[in-house]
């Protein structure tokens, strides 16, 4: 198996596709994942492959990491035509390739690479993790010529609202198929230790109600709603707490800042230091596990978001706005909102009391979101394509002798 990344940055689909890739190891496959992009400059924050969580796992578990070097937004880097790759790009591509049974795109974006020509035939099963094709650039057009040309032959949609989207956008429904998000349950689960531990390092008090808000610094993410709510909680709640954490979300990040003046106004000073900054973490199931709430407020594109999942799975109550499978995901374990910071605020406190009383639902759910079923029907459709790629043709019949 092939695995084909845009880049290893910070964000759900790329922390979801590598745990995937990992159980799909651990279950027997053989995996190499191939990445266009070797560093990136993204909401503020320079990634370099080898410093990414995600690389760092999938090496350790013996997992061969290799990228065609590319860098995106680095200070000073020559300007590099995406759609455009030079021979030895491709003849590394192809080396890659000629290995795989079945390459995995993470994504649409690697389409682009995948379908230039002289490539070796494989077929391609595109993993989908978001809502708006049509708010994708090239992506979507790559999609649908890479299906036209039989290059892509399947389609995991990880939400039903995915799977909708991409039909709407004319993706044959046939090639879509939905496998829902699951996570490691032994890491995220609700524990006292790592929530006593991480609100000490804070500075935050054991009865303190606190919100997580696990995003990159990106527009979808509609920080600035987000920051108005949480302007409007801490008002209201004199011993709250809020965390933010994910790439963007510290004090390098100029338009967060200028997000947090708006946001606050006069109220900056005396309210902005229990607005804890934390960036990238590498310990989400400890954020989580201190958090009473886990927030969403974004405003599209989101199809399962893993915050939530993560967060409900560690005790956090979610509260979301209705955006993809969110209120799917929500409905019986928390609160869906309307985009208001006002309603927003209040649905964060009414979780924060709710949250023993939640604590059983949350515990019976697990199941539900198991990495272990989700990486089984993951093997079953890898199973199913390899299976149809190396059956014969059948024999054509004779025609009959003519009497």
């Amino acid at each position: 198996m092939l695995s084909v990344y845009e880049g290893f940055f910070s964000g759900g689909a790329r922390i979801l596709h590598s745990d995937v890739v990992l159980g799909l190891q651990e279950g027997g496959q053989h995996h190499r994942v191939l990445s266009v992009h070797g560093e990136v400059l993204r909401e503020a924050t320079r990634q370099p492959m080898e410093d990414d969580a995600c690389y760092r796992s999938l090496t350790t578990a013996g997992v061969e990491v290799t990228s065609l070097g590319r860098t995106f937004g680095l200070p000073g880097a020559s300007a590099v035509d995406s759609a455009r790759y030079s021979g030895p790009e491709l003849a590394a591509t192809a080396r890659a390739m000629a290995g795989a049974d079945v390459v995995l795109a993470l994504k649409e974006q690697p389409l682009g690479l995948l379908n230039q020509g002289g490539l070796p035939r494989r077929p391609v099963i595109v993993c989908l993790h978001r809502s708006d094709p049509e708010n994708q650039g090239a992506a979507l057009s790559e999609l649908k010529a890479a299906i036209a040309d039989g290059r892509v032959v399947a389609c995991v949609c990880c939400a039903e609202s995915s799977r909708a989207a991409y039909e709407a956008a004319g993706i044959p429904p046939e090639l879509l198929h939905v496998i829902p998000n699951g996570v490691d349950l032994l890491r995220f689960r609700p524990d006292a230790v790592r929530r006593a531990r991480l609100r000490s390092e804070l500075g935050i008090p054991d009865s303190a109600p606190v919100v997580v808000f696990a995003a990159r610094y990106d527009t979808m993410k509609n920080v600035p709603l987000f920051l108005r709510a949480a302007h409007a909680w801490l008002r209201r709640e004199p011993g709250g707490h809020v965390l933010m954490c994910g790439a963007g979300m510290t004090g390098a990040q100029p338009g967060l800042h200028a997000d947090i003046e708006a946001a606050f106004g006069d109220d900056t000073e005396r309210l902005t230091p229990r607005l804890h900054r934390l960036g990238v973490r590498r310990d989400m199931e400890t954020v989580y596990a201190a958090a009473d709430v886990v927030a969403l407020t974004s405003a599209w594109g989101e199809a399962a978001p893993l915050c939530l999942i993560e967060g409900m799975m560690c005790g956090a109550v979610p509260v979301a706005t209705d955006v993809g499978d969110s209120a799917a995901i929500v409905a019986g374990h928390g609160f869906v909102t309307p985009p208001d910071a006002d309603a927003i605020a209040t649905a964060w406190s009414d979780a924060a009391e709710a949250r023993a009383g939640l604590a059983t639902v949350l515990a019976r759910s697990r199941e539900r979101f198991s990495r272990t079923r989700m990486i089984a029907s993951y093997a079953a459709l890898i199973d199913r394509v390899h299976a149809e790629a190396i059956r014969p043709a059948l024999p054509e019949r004779p025609l009959p002798e003519p009497h």
